[in-house]
């Protein structure tokens, strides 16, 4: 890997230290010209028109994401976030009083919030799995609880607080032997490191554009097993997701489409596809051994500074490091940060409710390097909380 080639293909690298990739990845000058010339094309002959000429492409989008996640074409939709893509999965599932959905304490705080209006609207039950002594989902108290009221297996994979990996894959393999649909939150994993469908045993998966792809705002995607489709019914019916019988009926469109709306921002969809194409041609495995071990370094480095803590849990971590420094606020933390033009974010307590309640440490600084970073930048960031450990106070 040619860290500094990558890096004069990054404009952004120039400007700042950017450790918020789990935020927002900076665009590649690749990235940024195939979505700004689909722009200026549509502004030259029209948006219809400008989609016509481009459908190829376009559709030579889902080929990309199902290369990179390891599915079929026709198992993908397009979305505008992952929210939305993770939406569009869950509310098309039925549930009834006393069915169980499991999740995890890592669980992102939108899916938590769904969970809770479904739970109150239907009567089903919402049941966390606790951790293992390493702060990961524990699998055996998993098995345990899977019963036959179960109704869904809905885990984060990495989770927007901090640097802890689940064992997808061991959920996957118990949740199929359980007979369970299991949907994979990949928001802050794909595009970190390898994912493979196959591999994690999941039905559906949910995945964003922004971070670590590096791809723009307002992308996303949903991948769902084809076997599964029979499973799922779409809570929304619009020209792009089903065909009129010319009656009173209609039939979905074929495959993981169905999910999807008419009107994209096609600008933002081969911006995305150039963006998946770039992460393919490098290779995932190349990006996940260096952005992981990256934030590995980081993690020791902040850990061998008196008077800063890190937090992330699991047995296995990622590039994303959560850390304090004692008696000195978190925003005081990011804002001293930003000072030296070393991009971060804090983590929310609302946005990681159960992890909340079983740790209470939130906020966190919340840093994560990816492969165009530099061990040099990590020293930057590691100066800055040394720094502010040292004060007088």
């Amino acid at each position: 890997m040619d860290i500094e080639a990558l890096r004069r293909d990054t404009p952004g690298t120039a400007n700042r230290v950017h450790l918020n990739n789990a935020g927002a990845g900076l665009l590649s000058r690749r990235t940024l010209r195939d979505t700004t010339v689909h722009l200026e094309l549509e502004a030259a002959i029209g948006g219809y028109e400008a989609a016509d000429r481009e459908r190829g492409r376009i559709d030579a989008t889902y080929a990309n994401i199902a290369r990179l996640v390891g599915g079929r074409p026709d198992e993908v939709a397009l979305f505008d976030n992952s929210t939305h893509a993770w939406n569009a999965a869950f509310y098309s599932m039925t549930f009834a009083p006393g069915d169980r959905i499991l999740t995890g304490r890592a669980e992102y705080g939108s899916n938590v919030l769904a969970y809770l209006q479904i739970a109150r609207r239907t009567g089903a039950e919402v049941v966390v799995v606790p951790n293992d002594e390493s702060g990961q989902l524990d699998t055996a108290a998993l098995a345990e609880l899977i019963d036959d009221r179960t109704r869904l297996v809905g885990v984060s994979h990495v989770p927007t607080s901090g640097g802890l990996v689940n064992p997808a894959a061991e959920i996957g393999r118990i949740s199929r032997a359980a007979g369970v649909p299991f949907l994979l939150d990949a928001t802050q994993s794909v595009g970190q490191f390898p994912v493979d469908v196959a591999e994690l045993g999941c039905d559906m998966l949910t995945a964003t554009g922004r971070k670590f792809l590096r791809g723009p705002r307002g992308t996303g995607f949903l991948w769902v097993r084809r076997e599964a489709l029979d499973h799922l019914e779409p809570y929304v019916s619009e020209i792009a997701s089903a065909t009129w019988d010319g009656k009173r009926g209609f039939t979905w469109r074929d495959g993981a489409r169905r999910f999807e709306t008419w009107e994209v921002s096609y600008a933002n969809v081969l911006g995305l596809s150039a963006a998946v194409e770039q992460a393919l041609e490098i290779g995932m495995e190349d990006i996940g051994r260096r952005a992981v071990g990256l934030g590995e370094l980081l993690r020791d480095r902040l850990d061998a500074v008196p008077g800063v803590t890190t937090y992330d849990l699991g047995r296995q971590r990622c590039a994303i490091v959560t850390a304090k420094v004692d008696d000195v606020s978190t925003a005081d933390v990011a804002a001293a940060l930003a000072e030296r033009d070393v991009n971060v974010t804090t983590t929310v307590a609302a946005h990681t409710q159960f992890d909340t309640e079983d740790r209470g440490v939130h906020p966190l600084v919340r840093l994560s390097p990816h492969y165009y970073n530099t061990e040099a930048e990590l020293d930057r960031a590691v100066e800055v909380f040394a720094e502010l450990a040292a004060r007088p106070r």
